[in-house]
Formats: C-alpha cells, sequence, structure tokens
C-alpha cells in the first residue's frame, strides 16, 4: 500500500506525453496508442480518473501547436484533468501532485511516452512521492535513439519493464502489468 496518508485509496490513469511531436515515428506508435485508447475507455467506463500530461518546451513542443497537441486517437472528455508540464518528471513545476490528493489518489497507472525520459522520470518521481506505481508494460514507446549511443527501443522498453518489475520500497509497491491485464481499480 502506498505510504501517502489520507488518501482514499484511488487509482488514476496518468497518460504521459501521448502527443503528436514526441510519438510521430515512435516504436510500435499505433499499437502503443490503441492500447492506451483500450485503457482510457476502461478508465472511464469503470469511473476512473483519467489524467492527461502534456509536455511543452520552446522551440520543438511549443503549446498551442499540432506537435504539441494530443494525438487524434486520444481525444479527453469534458472534465478530465490536464497537466501541462516542462520537466521530464511529471510532478515537478506542476499541480499533479494537488490533483491526485484533491481526487484521493494513492496508486498510479502510467503509460506513454517516452519510456527513455519522461516515463521514467514520472514512474521514479511518483513512487518517490510514495505513490503506488504500475507501468503499462505495452503502452509506452520511444523514439530511436541509436545515433545517440543509446540501445534500440525495444531494448529499452524491456529494460525499464525488467527493472521496474522488480522496484521495491517500505510501504509502497510498483510493478507492470500489460494493458489487458491492469487492474484499474485495486
Amino acid at each position: 500500500m502506498s505510504t501517502l496518508t489520507a488518501r482514499d485509496g484511488a487509482t488514476a490513469l496518468l497518460v504521459v506525453d501521448v502527443q503528436n511531436g514526441v510519438v510521430d515515428g515512435a516504436h510500435d506508435r499505433d499499437g502503443v496508442v490503441t492500447r492506451i485508447a483500450g485503457l482510457v475507455a476502461r478508465a472511464r467506463h469503470d469511473g476512473v480518473p483519467v489524467v492527461w500530461v502534456q509536455h511543452s518546451e520552446d522551440g520543438e513542443l511549443e503549446q498551442g501547436t499540432e506537435a504539441w497537441e494530443l494525438v487524434p486517437e486520444l481525444v479527453p472528455a469534458d472534465g478530465e484533468a490536464h497537466v501541462h508540464k516542462r520537466y521530464g518528471d511529471s510532478f515537478e513545476g506542476t499541480d499533479l501532485d494537488d490533483l491526485l490528493a484533491r481526487l484521493g489518489v494513492d496508486r498510479l497507472v502510467v503509460a506513454g511516452a517516452e519510456t527513455d525520459a519522461c516515463i521514467r522520470s514520472t514512474i521514479h518521481g511518483a513512487f518517490a512521492r510514495g505513490y503506488d506505481t504500475v507501468l503499462v508494460s505495452d503502452a509506452h514507446t520511444a523514439g530511436d535513439k541509436t545515433a545517440w549511443g543509446a540501445p534500440s527501443v525495444p531494448d529499452v522498453i524491456a529494460h525499464t519493464n525488467l527493472y521496474w518489475s522488480f522496484q521495491s520500497a517500505p510501504g509502497k509497491s510498483a510493478g507492470t502489468a500489460t494493458a489487458g491485464e491492469v487492474a484499474l481499480g485495486r
């Protein structure tokens, strides 16, 4: 169980940076987006809050541009929360923690992009702040960075899933589950 107190034990689905300029050309883009869309539909059906995170930065992902927009397959419903960020960790410099506190959330199910940047930063940020944190193992992706010496994207995804499945700390849990298997409630 989470180390957060005074929460209702609720879960939220956190969809990180599934934006045109982020996932264009990403590994298994269509499959990942389809799995995220399925998770969003399940969350809505089950009354689980969906929180949309969008990254912006000067020059590449300027807020309001087509590159900054969420992919067309994912359309937030009225009333779903949006978090705008400028750092990798979705908690840094945002009101995400306050938003989740208002929702009574102490468990996050995380999907999105980029595995080796914003996803890793966000799952670590959530876990360090006391949230039980589940990474959806087949619903995160990244662009190819092998030209800069990084491993292939499938290797990055596999490694992230491997080490997150063994993440542990007193009083909170972490782990992975596929989109088809992940529990959106407790």
